[in-house]
């Protein structure tokens, strides 16, 4: 199984919590979208597997017109092998999705959706710069429900002055709406962003990590209640609704990221592309690759796989670690984990560590633990 991204790098405005590539300009829009299928045909040697989920990031992809899109698509299918099911996933803003846009997308061959909700509270939505406001978030849950099946949503927790209360009535309507898959990140402040400066300047009081543990802990107890999965630390979904894309990603499947600041994996090297679209655009016309490629030795490729898994349901198997890295590696990641195990952060069950909920907050932490620096 494989995968592509295609970043989209465009936004009507910048969020203010934001440190992806975009811009808000959409003069080279054009020039950008023929680099794109350019960069596809260059490097449709670098994929064997079966394509199995294409996903549309950014930026904002529903910026773009369906004929774009299908293109992409298009040359995606010319180019490489794809499932006769696979998933494709567009992220859309509210504020972009009218009527007649759902029902172009749902002509087309995307059927996934994952909606930047973000908070259905206008008090956050106008903190975080968000084009769209709470009424435009409901009414559009409401028209991609009449169109599509497989919809997911974003919310953030931990913003500054977001109480319990409010937090848990995001939850509530996601679930009221019936969404079947929600990604749910606790708002980190990323350097050099206007949310970081508001900071600073005490416009903005800073985010505080046990507010967000807390409304982390009624999320995981509210979803469950509900039926929902929490099959990766920052995604829930019932059962049957996880995303094939990000599950692969946490798996350590090869994937392809198109367009600029894209990452790529294919087992081996990780690979990604230059954050700038104007050098990206013109690299790629000239029929250069604008990007950088890191060999990945034993040890980088041990503390990747103890990150990605240890944030999933499934958790680390040993078994695995002994085949894929040697004993040696199985001894150290058992030493490192044993003061978890003793503290109730991980559980030891059938040859497998997995985070426990007492330490579900505390994972990216654990991991960090569990990574390898020298082994003797």
């Amino acid at each position: 199984m494989s995968g592509i991204y295609i970043h989209i790098p465009f936004c009507k405005q910048a969020c203010h919590y934001c440190d992806f590539h975009f811009s808000t300009s959409l003069k080279k829009k054009d020039d950008l979208i023929e680099a794109l299928l350019k960069e596809i045909q260059l490097r449709k040697e670098e994929l064997t597997g079966i394509v199995e989920t294409i996903y549309f990031g950014g930026g904002t992809p529903s910026l773009l017109p369906i004929q774009d899109l299908q293109s992409l698509i298009d040359e995606v299918y010319k180019h490489f092998k794809v499932s006769e099911n696979p998933e494709i996933t567009l992220e859309a803003n509210p504020d972009d999705v009218s009527e007649a846009l759902i029902r172009q997308m749902a002509n087309s061959p995307i059927n996934r959706l994952s909606i930047g909700v973000q908070s259905f509270f206008e008090q956050d939505l106008k903190l975080m710069n968000r084009a769209h406001n709470a009424k435009e978030a409901e009414t559009c849950i409401t028209l991609a429900k009449e169109h599509f099946n497989n919809i997911s949503i974003d919310l953030i927790y931990g913003i500054p002055q977001m109480s319990n209360d409010r937090w848990l009535a995001n939850v509530e309507k996601a679930l009221r709406l019936d969404i079947p898959h929600l990604s749910c990140y606790a708002l980190t402040v990323e350097p050099k962003t206007a949310l970081e400066n508001f900071i600073k300047k005490g416009i903005v009081t800073p985010v505080e990590d046990d507010v967000a543990q807390e409304q982390h802990r009624l999320l995981l107890e509210h979803t469950e209640t509900a039926g929902y999965r929490n099959y990766e630390f920052s995604n829930f979904s019932k059962p049957g609704w996880e995303s094939k894309n990000n599950t692969a990603y946490w798996q350590g499947k090869p994937y392809l990221g198109i367009g600029p600041s894209a990452h790529s994996y294919d087992g081996e090297r990780r690979s990604w592309n230059v954050a700038n679209n104007f050098i990206y655009i013109n690299k790629i016309t000239a029929g250069d690759l604008p990007l950088e490629r890191e060999a990945l030795s034993t040890k980088d490729k041990y503390n990747e796989y103890v990150m990605t898994r240890l944030r999933t349901a499934g958790g680390i198997s040993v078994t695995e670690v002994s085949s894929k890295f040697g004993e040696k590696f199985k001894e150290y990641l058992l030493q490192q984990a044993a003061q978890h195990i003793k503290n109730e952060l991980l559980d030891f069950n059938n040859g497998r560590l997995i985070v426990a909920k007492k330490g579900k907050f505390l994972s990216d932490g654990i991991a960090s633990d569990l990574f390898l620096i020298e082994l003797q």
